[in-house]
């Protein structure tokens, strides 16, 4: 491709680097800059072959016209304007910049202090100004041509009432995964495959949620300390994948991996970050936005504009009360839909996302724009709903439309299997789908994420076996991650030989998956779970990419891991058979047939729970007894029995009498289903699903 002496107008939309046939397109926003330059390089990155300016302007966008030139085609910006960070502006052109819409980086980020747009070791600190050029140690956009054929595709579209959660880290899922190809482990390529894809489909999950994969930074203090960023919450692109998840050099990698995916009936879902970016604070590298137009991209005090507001922990926050970085934002999660097929997103610290000056508002701008898109407004939405700002804990505040992780739920259940008083109440509460929290404007049972752990905690193996966390290994002296997990490790912490602790610990688990496969709600598995993964009491394994956090599939293939395998397929089985398990509505207690309402409590004594049961703090044991009419006219029933108590219990089942049938006892993971008579003896720590059903009058 041979170089003009200019480029044309081009145009302001859309936004990013877009080939159409003739030549590419570069359109990039920014309100306070005076002058942009594209600068092109070669195929790796390394050497500048042009660079022009951008020759338009038009609503604040930065335009121009590259005539000839093909996908492939190498680039980043320098913006041109006044450093003044006490007003917020911090342009240095020196900075190379990456598009804030790339869809394609070549090249690592290599840590330097010319990064940065002043001077690290100065006594100004920010307020100096660094000169040194960064384009070496910067990574670039790639120009790429989205096309696939989806023709033949057919999204799961899995009704929220039906959906089944399962989270997992690309890389962590299938490192060790011996059934896939050596050079495919850790890919997207990996969960293309079949061992992966049949493993899912074996349980019975309707979505896998994946750790972030939007291209991310590693910290430079982690790598400092022979560390790395695993989770990637430190985003650096929205649009570009992350190129370490590639088993290969084509985007279509990830293509295949989704549509082979929808195929076995399983939904992706993303966790994204939105909330902040990996430039940190005012005290950060100049990589993309903050040198674009760091007055508007990012949140800035009212204060003082030379600092960035922090609600997320991370130094910075994406300003989405901008209309264009909304539009980033909105075309970034358009172009995964789209061009990846991707069927949902889950918002990390998504309270951020409403703010608004600074409270949030579940009326916010960003809100609006997802909920009317005609692309985003189809697709699963669900939202971490807290933030470290003032009021950052806004559970059930998020508008229709959202669903939100449910740690009351997560709560609620760890205090009652570890034997804590006084849970009854709660717990009754979150297994009802949490409706005190959720049963408004038209919201129902799915909009919470019912989870007992997730990536960020202990797995459900650790659970059960530390009391304390040991992230000896984050180089932090074990102060990072959660001091309180609500855990136990019944007797010893840790490992252990002794077979009744290890007994006590298998039981728990599946005392904890029974009651939250039983809850009404959206269950979420975290992977690994299910054979017994742990992270040898690591709470906070952000940093750890090594057998800390990756899947051990050895204990999938144990004893212990295949008997754990089969107790989660048969509870997601009796879930998906019966629509008791998964109202669609909540359920208040009103009546369905000859007394018998949709749902009420009991205790082991057959006797229906008295409002001075409920302030009984020593009450461990609790029933919940759910009803439905059938089409052909009988009632059926379906009991979940909990016993939390040291003790084991001989339960009267609470009426009507009819001709009972055992579904599953989490004591008892071998025993099949069969009849039973009106009273059932449910060992200490366990939980049994009970089925029956009468003539309705």
């Amino acid at each position: 491709m041979s170089l003009p002496d200019q480029l044309e107008v081009g145009s302001p939309y859309p936004l990013g680097a877009t080939f159409d046939g003739m030549g590419v397109n570069f359109s990039v926003y920014s309100a306070n800059a005076e002058r942009i330059e594209l600068c092109l390089y070669d195929a790796r990155g390394r050497k500048e072959i042009g660079r022009f300016d951008l020759p338009e302007r038009t609503d604040e966008v930065w335009h121009g016209y590259l005539p000839d030139a093909l996908p492939g085609v190498v680039y980043g910006y320098r913006a041109h304007g006044p450093y003044e960070p006490n007003e917020g502006h911090r342009f240095n052109p020196n900075k190379l910049l990456i598009d804030p819409y790339a869809k394609r980086l070549v090249g690592d980020l290599r840590w330097t202090d010319g990064l940065f747009g002043y001077r690290v070791r100065s006594p100004k600190a920010d307020l100096s100004f660094d000169r040194r050029d960064s384009a070496a140690a910067m990574p670039k956009g790639v120009v790429v041509h989205d096309r696939f054929d989806w023709s033949n595709d057919h999204r799961p579209n899995t009704p929220w009432s039906d959906t089944i959660i399962y989270e997992a880290h690309v890389r962590g899922l299938s490192k060790l995964f011996e059934e896939v190809a050596p050079q495919e482990r850790g890919t997207f390529a990996a969960l293309a495959s079949g061992p992966v894809i049949d493993h899912l489909k074996r349980l019975g999950v309707t979505a896998i949620e994946l750790l972030p994969i939007h291209a991310y930074v590693q910290d430079r203090f982690l790598l400092e300390k022979g560390l790395t960023n695993y989770w990637g919450y430190n985003t650096l692109s929205f649009f570009a994948p992350e190129r370490s998840y590639f088993a290969g050099e084509t985007l279509d990698e990830l293509r295949v991996a989704v549509r082979r995916l929808h195929a076995a009936g399983i939904e992706v879902i993303l966790d994204v970050v939105y909330n902040h970016t990996a430039e940190g604070s005012e005290r950060g590298p100049t990589l993309s936005w903050r040198g674009l137009d760091n007055a508007n991209y990012y949140r800035l005090s009212q204060e003082d504009r030379r600092y960035c507001e922090n609600f997320t922990g991370t130094g910075n926050t994406l300003n989405l009360s901008k209309a264009r970085v909304i539009q980033m934002v909105a075309d970034s999660l358009r172009y995964w839909v789209t061009s990846f097929g991707i069927d949902g997103f889950r918002f990390d610290l998504g309270t951020v996302l409403g703010r608004t000056h600074p409270d949030f508002n579940p009326g916010a701008a960003f809100f609006d724009v997802l909920r009317q898109d005609p692309v985003l407004q189809q697709v699963k939405l669900i939202s971490e709903p807290w933030d470290v700002g003032p009021d950052g804990y806004q559970l059930g505040h998020h508008p229709p439309g959202f669903a939100e992780w449910n740690d009351r739920y997560r709560d609620a259940a760890r205090r009652y299997w570890r034997g804590d008083e006084n849970m009854r109440g709660e717990l009754a509460a979150r297994l009802a789908g949490s409706g005190d929290i959720f049963d408004r404007r038209a919201r129902r049972p799915w909009a919470s994420v019912n989870f007992v752990t997730s990536h960020d905690g202990f797995t459900l193996a650790d659970l059960t076996r530390f009391e304390h966390r040991h992230n000896e290994a984050n180089c932090e002296n074990n102060q990072d991650g959660h001091a309180e997990n609500l855990s136990r490790n019944w007797g010893v912490e840790g490992e252990t030989d002794d077979p009744a602790i290890e007994e006590m610990r298998a039981r728990i688990q599946r005392s904890l998956l029974v009651t939250l496969l039983a809850a009404h709600g959206t269950p979420m598995l975290l992977g690994g779970d299910e054979f017994g993964r742990s992270q040898q009491g690591n709470n906070n394994a952000y940093c750890q990419d090594n057998e800390i956090s990756w899947f051990d599939w050895s204990q999938a293939r144990s004893p212990a891991g295949t008997r754990q395998i089969e107790f989660i397929r048969r509870l997601i089985a009796l879930r998906k058979r019966y629509a008791l398990l998964r109202s669609t509505r909540y359920l208040y207690g009103e009546e369905v047939s000859n007394g018998v309402p949709d749902i009420d409590w009991w205790d082991e004594r057959g006797m229906p729970l008295e409002h001075h049961d409920w302030d009984n703090r020593h009450g461990r044991a609790l029933v919940m007894r759910l009803a439905r009419k059938l089409d052909n006219g009988r009632l059926r029933i379906i009991a979940l029995l909990m016993n939390s108590s040291e003790e084991a219990l001989i339960f009267n089942l609470p009426p009507p009498s009819a001709r009972r049938r055992l579904l599953i006892d989490s004591a008892h993971p071998e025993l099949e289903e069969h009849e039973i008579g009106d009273s059932y003896y449910l060992f200490s720590h366990a939980a049994a699903l009970i089925r029956w059903e009468v003539p309705s009058p």
